[in-house]
């Protein structure tokens, strides 16, 4: 049998010593053999079934009573010997599926057979413990708890972690990674002035302190809230849901604790001290898309919102891919249709229409709050008070006896079949009724039960991406069988026992993973990492990656001084290539043209930036943002020459570069003290020598050409509506705004680490 499966060498793979069956042997069978032989009935062949203890020990009575697998003994096992047999007839998978499983696999599923197959449950399904901290041999290395178990893992495979990273690329990495925006001068070089011991955790705690902390944090909770400023669906007209996105950021900036943040985000109508900000907060489960289409049949859409907020709990909280169970018993995960409805009766009591209103109407689809200027100065503090009058915004509330749940065959919203009531997937957790609420309040509580055991491992799981680029299970969305298995998975379990046991302190987490030795290590790359760790699975360096689309233009507002520090309020529309909303809309409503904002609103933050589903903001599209179409457990990292376009040609880059070098030349300092702070500015760390020789040299030679033609220094500079500085001299801001354009250009620009 070939070595090769799918174009990957397995030649150099090595059969663990004790082969364990979450780890070595049911990521083969899911992806070989659970299509046929797993938790969807409709789809088992042969009465087989290999997902479970029960199903591979069972007689097979076609085969004269002979089981699956005999423990101990691979030679008596009908369905090993089908995995190698050579006969065509008789082969699994069958030839005509293009799968197969290769040398090592075989090996690895003979091996657990002859050591006695045992089964467990789904790794992700069995609650995490808290394992003691590993032995390591460079205990000087190690700075906390997280530490021990990535030097544990870099010692068993013979790496060494880097050293650590420069304070300068230390401070610009950790700036970002808390408040998405770059560091000031003065924080560069208070902190680089600062060799006390403690200088380092000083300088995070005073990010984490930082009003703009929230911001940051928010980002990603938007993805997975699918957070926008339109409806969707072809009309897509406008809706107003920013108070809640004001409301995420004030939670993240006052440190409310997940248990709180999922309770009231999940249940916050139901709750026996609810109010105002508990309601609002339920928001989350409105954000999903609305159509305000004539014609639609009403029940189809209604179901659409209740089945998006079902798979939306199975993303954000479970990691799961519940929606693969909609119509079918899910493939490869034990979740049965009759789960997945009883999960949807939760989210299904809601006193809405598939349609309400047309595009232009001024009220939000109920059930909705109405947010006056009196609750944003009294109660509701942390809205932004716009003075934009009553807003109103949708939120949940459920009537009681509304309607039935049913089973929808095949998930058709007309073809109704069993009545089912709360519940959720027992092979995660059974839905105790006499502990928990039969409402949303009681499936909050459920989540957030010590015996959950993947909720609070989901969210640790993502708060390390944030930071890492890549989670400890790399699929965060995906904690299922057909997910990437956990890299470190005693440090992920060890991770959501402390976050559960210290009260789901978020802001406590962060500090724990910014501060440790891990994130501290520089990103130098040599030659043993690429060899033996190209992927960095096993952390031996710091993960060097480029800036989400919100932080890029952060970075270029707030480094040139252009940045708008305003906290909330209602999304902003900043330049815009003209007409591309025209050309997808419907030709109806008040988003039928984009009228671009003007004055301080156009150098507001990334994250208020005004996103209508059919046409999201061209330019964070292009570096990767999400289109807040449904909910998105983790962003795409591309890297094209549309990106390398926008930084040349887009006008907030541009104008940027004209105001910094109008305020740089309006300062009493030499040139090379202009370029300097410049790039500290925008780069920051000190520029070295090639490159301040390089960067003057440049300068001097666009000081030259924009004296022999002054007309095209005009023009050049003759970018974006910020106010010019009067009596500016031209030539020399054209020059130097060429200079600075460059920076901003530079790959270091727009890559954190």
């Amino acid at each position: 049998m070939s070595c090769k499966d799918g174009g990957t060498d397995t030649t150099s793979l090595k059969v663990p010593d004790k082969v364990d069956f979450n780890f070595h042997v049911r990521p083969i069978l899911s992806d070989k053999c659970f299509a046929c032989h797993g938790p969807d009935a409709n789809a088992r062949q042969a009465d087989l079934r290999l997902d479970t203890e029960e199903g591979a020990f069972t007689p097979l009575k076609d085969y004269n009573n002979q089981f699956p697998f005999v423990k101990g003994k691979p030679e008596e096992s009908i369905a090993f010997l089908k995995m190698t047999t050579s006969d065509t007839a008789e082969m699994m998978p069958p030839p005509e599926f293009n799968v197969h499983l290769n040398d090592y696999e075989i090996k690895v599923i003979e091996k657990w057979i002859r050591q006695g197959a045992e089964y467990k449950p789904h790794w992700a399904f069995i609650p995490p413990e808290k394992a003691a901290l590993p032995k390591v041999k460079d205990k000087d290395w190690v700075k906390n708890e997280i530490d021990y178990f990535v030097l544990d893992k870099l010692e068993e495979v013979g790496l060494a972690p880097n050293e650590v990273s420069d304070k300068a690329y230390l401070l610009k990495r950790v700036a970002f990674d808390l408040t998405g925006l770059p560091p000031t001068l003065e924080m560069q070089e208070a902190f680089l002035a600062d060799d006390s011991e403690d200088a380092y955790e000083k300088m995070v705690d005073q990010l984490l302190s930082n009003k703009h902390y929230g911001e940051k944090m928010a980002v990603h909770w938007l993805d997975l809230a699918r957070y926008a400023d339109s409806h969707g669906y072809q009309d897509d007209g406008y809706r107003t849901m920013w108070p809640w996105r004001d409301w995420v950021i004030h939670a993240f900036n006052e440190n409310y604790s997940y248990d709180r943040m999922v309770t009231w985000q999940l249940a916050g109508d139901l709750i026996p001290d609810q109010n105002i900000e508990t309601q609002l907060a339920t928001g989350f489960n409105r954000n999903h898309k609305i159509t305000q289409e004539g014609g639609v049949i009403d029940e189809e859409y209604r179901i659409e919102y209740v089945t998006d907020r079902t798979n939306t709990l199975g993303k954000t909280f479970l990691g799961l891919t519940m929606e693969c169970a909609k119509c079918h018993d899910h493939k490869y995960d034990p979740i049965s249709q009759e789960e997945y409805f009883s999960t949807f009766a939760f989210f299904d009591k809601v006193p809405e229409k598939g349609i309400v209103g047309t595009i232009d109407a001024s009220f939000a689809d109920p059930p909705f709050i109405k947010i006056t200027n009196e609750m944003k100065e009294e109660i509701l503090t942390f809205i932004n008070n716009r003075d934009t009058g009553y807003v109103d915004v949708m939120v949940m509330k459920d009537s009681v006896g509304i309607r039935d749940t049913h089973v929808l065959d095949r998930g058709n919203y007309d073809a109704k079949a069993k009545v089912v009531t709360f519940g959720t997937p027992e092979a995660i957790m059974e839905f105790d009724t006499t502990r928990f609420e039969s409402n949303r309040l009681g499936l909050a509580n459920w989540l957030l039960s010590e015996d959950n055991p993947l909720t609070a491992r989901v969210f640790v799981n993502r708060i390390w991406m944030e930071f890492f680029t890549r989670g400890i299970v790399k699929t965060v969305g995906d904690f299922g069988m057909q997910g990437d298995l956990p890299t470190h998975p005693e440090l992920l379990d060890w991770l959501a026992v402390d976050f559960r046991e210290n009260g789901w302190d978020i802001k406590r987490l962060v500090k724990q993973i910014v501060t440790s030795a891990t994130y501290t290590q520089s990103a130098v790359v040599t030659k043993k990492h690429l060899k033996k760790d190209p992927e960095n699975n096993y952390l031996a360096r710091m993960h060097r990656s480029r800036m989400k689309a919100e932080t890029i233009r952060d970075m270029v507002l707030a480094s040139s001084g252009l940045l708008n520090p305003e906290i909330g309020g209602p999304s902003v529309k900043p330049y815009q290539p003209d007409g591309m909303w025209e050309v997808a809309s419907s030709g109806r409503g008040t988003l039928e043209k984009y009228v671009q904002d003007h004055g301080n609103d156009l150098y507001r933050r990334g994250i208020y930036t005004f996103i209508k589903r059919t046409v999201p903001p061209p330019v964070m599209l292009t570096f990767d943002a999400s289109s807040r179409d449904q909910c998105e457990e983790k962003r795409h990292s591309t890297n094209t020459p549309l990106q390398a376009l926008v930084m040349l040609n887009d006008p907030t880059v541009l104008e940027a570069s004209r105001v910094l070098a109008e305020r740089l030349n309006a300062e009493q300092i030499s040139d090379e003290e202009r370029v300097e702070k410049a790039f500290r500015s925008i780069i920051c760390r000190p520029v070295k020598e090639p490159e301040q020789k390089l960067l003057m040299d440049y300068l001097a030679e666009q000081k030259a050409t924009f004296k022999e033609d002054p007309t095209k220094a005009v023009e050049y500079i003759s970018v974006g509506e910020y106010p010019i500085i009067e009596n500016r001299d031209e030539v020399a801001v054209a020059a130097l705004m060429q200079v600075i354009h460059t920076i901003y250009n530079m790959e270091e620009s727009i890559v954190k680490s």
